[in-house]
């Protein structure tokens, strides 16, 4: 970032350097726009791309279509695009577009509040500085805060500990007594790569997933070369992988018969893989696709290694070394690695957003958070989110979502901006009231909200995460801000 000093008033301030805020700060580069900044409490680009770095962290979205529709990726070396590609895509986005002078690293934003009389908010970060911006952005998204759950004891526990999500390089599993707490998205990727180093390693479960085979290929030169020769071939596996991925929604989500025959294939697919006796505890019997299903070639088969042992009913307690299992059996271990996600209900909850007559945005969301379309919350004018509330996808790649919010923030910030620029935008409460009580609608028929505990629900079992209908609906209904939806001015 360069050291000169900061303007009075910025026209924005985006608050993440992941996919969600560096797609906007491109966008809004490519408007003109110079007046803007991005905060980013760590020291790169990435988000959770440069967080997760744990063995085997890879994406299970095709790499075709996990980039910007306006900025494909020429380098991935596979289909899946392990974790390294990722970040590395990014800061290759940030040097071709020329963002450094927008990028402020190591600042972390802790509290946004409105200035009604100004129609600007000031921002503070962890250091003490304050700042002004017409627009405040969020694009801190919804895998941002690992999850660690109490478990008694767990500070008598003398060796190594962490979370998958802040992976330890400097930890040598060769030979090592090892204990995994969790088995979702990230163990399934690491533990086959522990199997083969640790001297022994038990995982400790907390409910068993859905596992279909991750068909991943590395590309070939020849793959490559054909589609630098011929760039329409890449517009066109991204167009048919995008709808071939849509297509499976109604299976995933829907229920009914295709997602009872879905269900009965993956039972097969893992009957064939997982010995009998640890069928009863490794396929699940809530219906598909209620947590997501992970995808993995190696999972099942690391559990089958000599060295590796499965508790089926978690973790109770720690006692020093030792952790005793809901079976009553105990494990000595040398290290604790949690694999247990993250605080993905929890919206905004580490920075404090006070909007307009004093509102704060964590009380309006204390019973789950919930925005017009995700974006916006009728009370904080000219605050934006990007990743927000229901619009995590299960089925699809959320870049589509994150380019689809990204052009709908540009129009509004086009008008506070513009020539003729309005003093606010705020959604109307009576429009942000419809939403959700569509989402609420839509919701209550996904399979999102039967049958099992996910990352997706409250406590009390509202959806917060998942946009409970096929995507293209999404683009759709953010294709252009609809003004009877939204103040301009005053509300």
């Amino acid at each position: 970032m360069s050291e000169t000093s900061p303007p009075l008033v910025y026209d924005a301030i985006i608050i993440g350097a992941g996919f969600s805020g560096l797609c906007l700060a491109i966008r809004l580069q490519e408007t003109g726009s110079t007046n803007f900044v991005v905060m980013e409490k760590s020291d790169g680009v990435g988000g959770v791309w440069r967080h997760n770095t744990y063995p085997g962290a890879a994406c299970d979205i095709p790499s075709v279509l996990y980039s910007f529709s306006f900025e494909r990726n020429p380098e991935w070396t596979r289909k899946y695009p392990p974790q390294e590609e990722i970040r590395t895509y990014l800061e290759d986005c940030v040097v071709r577009h020329g963002l450094e002078e927008c990028l402020r690293f190591g600042t972390e934003v802790t509290s946004a509040s409105y200035d009604e009389s100004e129609g600007t908010w000031k921002v503070e970060t962890a250091d003490g500085s304050q700042f002004r911006a017409r627009v405040v952005v969020s694009g801190v998204g919804q895998l941002d805060r690992p999850f660690l759950p109490e478990v008694p004891g767990l500070d008598s526990f003398s060796g190594p500990v962490f979370h998958s999500a802040r992976w330890d390089h400097e930890f040598d599993a060769r030979g090592r007594r090892i204990a995994v707490i969790g088995n979702g998205a990230s163990a399934v990727q690491f533990v086959p790569v522990l199997a083969g180093e640790a001297g022994s390693l038990r995982v400790f479960q907390r409910s068993p997933n859905w596992i279909m085979r991750k068909r991943d290929r590395v590309f070939s030169a020849a793959y490559w070369d054909r589609r630098r020769r011929f760039p329409i071939l890449r517009r066109a596996e991204r167009f048919l992988t995008y709808w071939l991925l849509e297509a499976r929604f109604p299976v995933f989500a829907r229920g009914g018969p295709l997602s009872r025959l879905f269900e009965r294939y993956l039972r097969r697919h893992m009957g064939r893989r997982v010995a009998p006796s640890q069928r009863e505890v490794l396929i699940p019997d809530y219906p598909a696709g209620c947590k997501r299903i992970l995808l993995s070639g190696d999972y099942l088969k690391a559990l089958e290694r000599e060295n590796v042992s499965l508790e089926a009913d978690g973790v109770v307690r720690i006692e020093g070394n030792r952790l005793v299992g809901g079976s009553g059996d105990s494990f000595e271990a040398d290290a604790i690695i949690f694999a247990t996600g993250f605080q993905t209900t929890a919206f905004l909850a580490s920075l404090r957003v006070e909007g307009r007559d004093g509102r704060v945005l964590s009380e309006v969301w204390e019973e789950g958070a919930h925005a017009h379309l995700g974006i916006a919350v009728a009370g904080f004018p000219n605050f934006f989110l990007l990743y927000g509330p229901n619009t995590n996808l299960g089925h699809n790649s959320v870049i589509v979502m994150i380019e689809s919010q990204v052009r709908f923030i540009l129009e509004a910030i086009g008008r506070l901006t513009g020539s003729s620029p309005a003093k606010a935008i705020e959604v109307r409460s009576d429009a942000m009231a419809r939403f959700d009580e569509e989402m609420r609608r839509h919701a209550s028929g996904t399979v999102w909200t039967r049958g099992c505990r996910n990352w997706y629900t409250t406590r009390s079992g509202r959806l917060v995460n998942n946009w409970p209908l096929p995507s293209w609906r999404y683009v759709w209904r953010t294709r252009r801000l609809r003004e009877r939806d939204f103040c301009i001015e005053d509300c």
